[in-house]
């Protein structure tokens, strides 16, 4: 049995980290092996707070080891990460990676380096942002950055559509073989744009902004998981792209329908295997 091995946050309530990416994972076909790198009750920008804890390292590394007595490590066909922790939490996900690896060298490793974004500042604990960028980053085959995380990587602003290609460039030439741009904020601001740069050419996605009160927590996870299941069902890197630019937007505009904030992965779940909108994509 081959499955997924995704690595991040999760809430109990709502969706966010893998209470966001392991059903739509399942629900185009793939098993998926979670582990949580905290526990919530709720995302943190739910204004009545939330309870839970962050995992540590060791228990992150222990519940990996249970995986490996059952000789599974194999039947991993990709590595999904998130949000971590902690620094340590970091380290272990290289150890994790490197064996996984070691038992199957096939398996493809997609980083969601979340550090934070341009109105939030940082939103990680310290070390984390760095050994992101100095470790994890590298080590992927695909990275899933917005803007800001993307700057951080290639220590370079980004403004426009001809410094996000540069940016993407530059990102490839550090280690991964393709860079998902999931919101390039400063290409448009009539629509959410997307990059995917592979070895055979760069693709930019765009879809309609969609008006919120509050914003839906959980879209990068979203995108990160949609586009993962994707590949790893076969499609093209341009083809997954593509579904999940239209994916992504069809749980959104059902979202936005419902006037919900937290993310309706479940009631739109047909979005995944047939999104109802469909944007081509663009040629750079």
């Amino acid at each position: 049995m081959r499955g997924i091995l995704s690595i991040q946050s999760h809430v109990t309530y709502g969706h966010a980290g893998n209470g966001c990416a392991v059903f739509p994972m399942q629900r185009m076909g793939h098993e998926v092996w979670a582990i949580n790198t905290v526990q919530f009750s709720n995302h943190t920008q739910h204004p009545q707070g939330w309870t839970g804890q962050a995992h540590d390292a060791k228990q992150i590394a222990e519940m990996f080891e249970g995986l490996s007595k059952l000789n599974v490590l194999s039947q991993i066909k990709g590595i999904v990460t998130g949000y971590l922790g902690g620094a340590s939490h970091c380290d272990v996900i290289a150890d994790i990676v490197s064996e996984v690896r070691r038992h199957n060298p096939d398996c493809l490793y997609f980083c969601d380096p979340v550090m934070g974004a341009p109105d939030k500042g940082c939103i990680v604990s310290e070390g984390v942002a760095e050994l992101l960028v100095s470790k994890l980053l590298p080590m992927a085959d695909v990275i899933v950055p917005n803007q800001f995380e993307l700057s951080q990587f290639i220590g370079e602003p980004i403004s426009s559509l001809e410094e996000a290609e540069r940016a993407c460039t530059i990102a490839r030439e550090k280690g991964p073989k393709m860079v998902l741009a999931k919101h390039l904020h400063s290409v448009s601001d009539e629509a959410f744009t997307m990059m995917l740069a592979t070895p055979d050419g760069n693709y930019l996605a765009q879809r309609p902004h969609l008006s919120f009160d509050r914003q839906p927590v959980g879209v990068g996870d979203l995108i990160t998981s949609v586009f993962a299941a994707g590949y790893l069902n076969g499609a093209t890197a341009v083809e997954a792209f593509e579904h999940c630019n239209n994916a992504v937007y069809g749980i959104l505009k059902a979202t936005h329908d419902k006037a919900e904030w937290e993310l309706q992965t479940i009631a739109a779940q047909n979005e995944f295997i047939s999104p109802s909108d469909v944007f081509k994509l663009k040629t750079l």
